[in-house]
């Protein structure tokens, strides 16, 4: 069994930053890459960024590139997503994912690719 926690949401100023974290246990975390996604009220989940299982390729969506850096500590189990400039309609649950089959190690950007999720944590920021 597979189990992801993410932590380190909360409230921040618009520009502010925050940085969230996704601890993994139940599989071999190393070798899988890991996606952040974010789900505003009302709207479908979406692709925010995804690191493959050594760090070396990222992929972000076009809104968030120079702002956001996703990072992975195979050591520790843990990925990582750093939001700097957060802008108010950037207010959602974020959630991470471990992605499974058979490219499981490489970056993807569709939910579909992912089979294990956290139960996210709340980023809110205000104008």
């Amino acid at each position: 069994q597979v189990q992801l926690v993410e932590s380190g949401g909360g409230l921040v100023q618009a520009g502010g930053s925050l940085r969230v974290s996704c601890a993994a246990s139940g599989r071999t975390f190393s070798s899988h890459a890991m996606g952040w996604f974010r789900q505003a009220p009302g709207k479908e989940r979406e692709f925010v960024a995804v690191i493959s299982w050594n760090g070396d390729i990222t992929d972000y969506r076009d809104s968030v590139k120079g702002r956001f850096t996703v990072s992975r500590d195979n050591a520790k189990n843990t990925v990582y997503l750093q939001m700097n400039s957060l802008k108010h309609e950037e207010t959602a649950v974020y959630y991470c994912a471990i992605r499974g089959g058979t490219y499981y190690y490489t970056p993807s950007r569709s939910r579909q690719e992912y089979d294990y999720w956290g139960q996210g944590t709340q980023v809110t920021v205000s104008t």
